[in-house]
């Protein structure tokens, strides 16, 4: 990879950054792509193979097909993780009002990460997780109004210092477009589980350090985006609440794999925070959908009319008593209107 190759030339050999970029452009060709270093190590073995079972278990249990309810807090819950990491200040509740639209009062530049993120968590299953192109369009709308230039890859040099040292040096902005090319080339092509490829990309990208503001929140976001197009579940996990409850944890997870050369500590790190947030979301799958809950997850589904048999379809486990209930609160709530009597009753979406 790429990048295997600027941490080998450039940090270990010191060639000159003109003979790197040389390098890199034989490498462009499009039929060489070179994997990421990593070690499969029995912690990761152990992992995938629990995370697997934990998916087979929320899938056999439906929990992919949460409540619209259920998903709006998940969804607050993965932005206000997400954010405080970078510094946000704004609470679980002060997001919920911005999304409700409501008045807030707090620093101008927190509310306007909030309003961006919402955008793009709107639109999150609209990007195309192997595009490079999606991936600029993604950091376009999620830094609008913070940086000069959102959605282009940085045009100067950068470190990250921490304390008094430099904890990390950026690749030379002028290799940005090899390997970041190289890196969507991996993810298109590669044949690797999506579960590590996910954690890959992550720490990759993070090494890269593509943009000069927003690689953090970035590369969390690819990362759910690529899991969920293997698992649709992670659309709604707020995986990224356990990282913020321990922020240590992920940025020593970052410098080791840095010191190492290879991204085995990170996908480790990253695997147990998945297999947490998972078990985490079995144990609470006890709670059942409430009635309305249960209609509102019903109506998200493309049909306009519908019967009561087609909600129990849907619902296997419900009582045709429990349906009806559910359908005449539905009523009562402006949710549905209802046609007909008894067997020829039929249910539309109320407009």
């Amino acid at each position: 990879m790429f990048v295997n190759v600027y941490k080998l030339i450039f940090f270990d050999l010191k060639i000159d950054n003109e003979i790197i970029k040389i390098v890199l452009l034989i490498l462009s060709n499009d039929t060489i792509i070179m994997k990421p270093p990593y070690d499969i190590t029995p912690d990761i073995l152990r992992l995938i193979a629990s995370i697997s079972t934990k998916i087979g278990e929320v899938n056999a249990k439906y929990l992919v097909k949460q409540s619209p309810t259920l998903r709006k807090q998940n969804q607050i819950k993965t932005i206000h993780s997400s954010l405080s990491i970078e510094g946000n200040t704004l609470s679980e509740s002060q997001i919920t009002a911005i999304l409700e639209n409501k008045r807030v009062i707090g620093p101008e530049k927190d509310i306007v990460e909030v309003l961006n993120a919402l955008e793009v968590y709107k639109k999150i299953r609209s990007f195309k997780y192997h595009s490079n192109k999606d991936f600029l369009k993604a950091h376009q709308m999620l830094m609008k109004g913070l940086v000069e230039n959102p959605g282009k890859y940085r045009t100067k040099g950068v470190g990250i210092v921490k304390g008094t040292q430099v904890e990390h040096i950026a690749p030379p902005y002028e290799n940005l477009p090899f390997l970041m090319q190289d890196l969507f080339h991996y993810l298109k092509d590669t044949s690797e589980l999506t579960l590590i490829k996910s954690c890959v990309f992550h720490y990759e990208m993070e090494f890269i350090h593509p943009f000069m503001d927003g690689n953090g929140r970035m590369g969390r976001l690819w990362q759910t985006i690529i899991l969920m197009n293997e698992y649709p579940i992670f659309e709604f996990l707020p995986f990224e609440s356990l990282i913020a409850k321990n922020q240590e944890a992920y940025y020593k997870a970052l410098s080791t794999s840095d010191k190492e050369g290879k991204s085995t500590a990170f996908i480790v790190y990253m695997l147990q925070i998945i297999e947490v947030s998972l078990t985490e979301l079995l144990l609470n799958s006890n709670r059942k959908l409430n009635e309305t809950e249960r209609l509102e997850l019903f109506l998200e589904q493309p049909i306009t009319v519908f019967s009561r048999k087609d909600y129990l379809k849907f619902f296997t486990e419900l009582s045709t008593a429990t349906a009806s209930r559910d359908l005449k609160n539905g009523i009562l709530k402006g949710l549905i209107t209802k046609e007909g009597d008894q067997k020829n009753t039929i249910y539309q979406k109320s407009v």
